[in-house]
């Protein structure tokens, strides 16, 4: 199916989740000019509305374009290794102070070049978006260096050129404490303030700064130390939190505004509301959960208590989920979770959209962006429900159909 911008699309008689909830009825979609211009139920639609525009397909579900809020997709390596030790009995925080975990996907990114990490990083690009994918942030965070953690920034933005695909980058150079700093965490911190974030903020290479807010990772002291320097260049602030135990991390990002606390398995009842309060999404990561075999469970109840959005995310990355398969993370969002298909997919349209800072994607309104996916299923709760490769049968980003089976 050839397209442009300029085509004028007509989507008939489609189920519709618009990013929030499934519209009572079949709709007609009208796209033009790289937006949605009209929306009409089927059963007062005149196609003179349309003005003579090309039906692009007939039936199926119409969901937005999948948001994948929170990746670490620029890597070299595998972490193989580290599985079968964890299923032989090693725990995750004792692979980590080994040398192992991310440090060891550190090494290999360091050893390799940006063409190198296209390479790598294409196959896991091209899974995300056959499986409905338009939109996906891309995290740093294996080179620990200056000139590594840019060289992933510069390799994340490269994809977003090679692909149909709008893709936020978001510097974690606060991942992990890099060998040459060991028992230094103060001057690597210090490191990522005064050169890491400036030199990525003055080459337009992040949207964003993350922060590792654990016991294997960085103090709320030094994490808020980050948060100041990211402030003081404009970048919007994420945070890994909560993952491993309670520091009080994604009170501390709310504090700050952040966009965003992710993992926060965690997370308690004063966070919550912290989170509450600033606006801040909760970003759940199944994968990572599931992957690692956890037993405690995000506060699914606190967060719909309070209002919080929650956004649901792959994590896709070599060691704790690697996964390159969306729709199965709603799948282990509702299964593992108990959140609902529903908002097991609002989690990856409108609430990780928002994760991102781009409340006008992630919804099927009219004037929004058109990122679109229309699936051969029949009831959206199936993307959820069943675990299945293939569903895909148009996938539109910007107006323009890039896919069509």
């Amino acid at each position: 199916m050839a397209s442009s911008q300029t085509t004028r699309w007509l989507w008939r008689n489609v189920t519709l989740f618009d990013g929030l909830e499934q519209l009572p009825e079949a709709m007609a979609v009208l796209v033009e000019q790289g937006r949605v211009a009209g929306l009409w139920p089927e059963s007062g639609f005149d196609p003179s509305l349309a003005g003579g525009a090309q039906e692009a397909a007939n039936g199926g579900v119409m969901t937005p374009g999948l948001v994948d809020c929170h990746t670490h997709l620029v890597y070299a390596g595998d972490r193989a290794g580290e599985f079968e030790m964890r299923l032989e009995g090693a725990s995750y925080e004792a692979i980590a102070r080994a040398g192992g975990g991310i440090l060891s996907s550190v090494r290999a990114t360091r050893a390799a070049s940006e063409d190198e990490l296209i390479a790598a990083s294409l196959p896991r690009l091209d899974a995300l978006l056959a499986d409905g994918v338009t939109t996906l942030e891309i995290k740093s965070g294996y080179g620990l260096s200056v000139a590594d953690e840019l060289k992933m920034l510069r390799v994340a933005r490269r994809l977003g050129e090679l692909r149909p695909v709008r893709v936020l980058t978001t510097l974690l150079g606060a991942h992990a404490l890099p060998p040459e700093y060991a028992g230094r965490a103060d001057a690597y911190v210090s490191l990522v303030c005064d050169a890491m974030i400036p030199a990525a903020a003055r080459e337009g290479l992040a949207d964003a700064v993350d922060v590792f807010c654990e016991g294997i990772g960085f103090s709320p002291a030094q994490c808020e130390c980050i948060y100041q320097a990211a402030q003081a260049h404009g970048l919007a602030i994420k945070a890994h939190a909560e993952q491993l135990s309670n520091l009080g991390g994604s009170a501390l990002a709310a504090s700050y505004g952040a966009l965003s606390a992710d993992h926060i398995e965690y997370l308690d009842e004063a966070g919550v509301q912290a989170m509450a309060e600033a606006g801040t999404v909760a970003v759940l990561l199944p994968g990572a959960f599931h992957v690692l075999r956890e037993t405690q469970l995000p506060p699914i109840e606190l967060l719909r208590q309070y209002g919080v959005p929650m956004a649901v995310a792959s994590d896709a990355n070599p060691g704790t989920s690697p996964i390159c398969l969306p729709t199965l993370m709603a799948n282990l969002a509702c299964t593992l979770f108990r959140l609902t298909p529903r908002e097991a997919l609002a989690g990856m349209t409108a609430h990780g959209a928002r994760a991102l800072g781009l409340p006008e994607l992630g919804r099927i309104v009219v004037g929004a962006p058109a990122d679109l996916c229309l699936w051969d299923i029949q009831h959206p709760a199936e993307l959820a429900y069943a675990v299945q490769a293939g569903r895909l049968r148009q996938r539109v980003f910007n107006g323009v159909v890039t896919y069509a089976r």
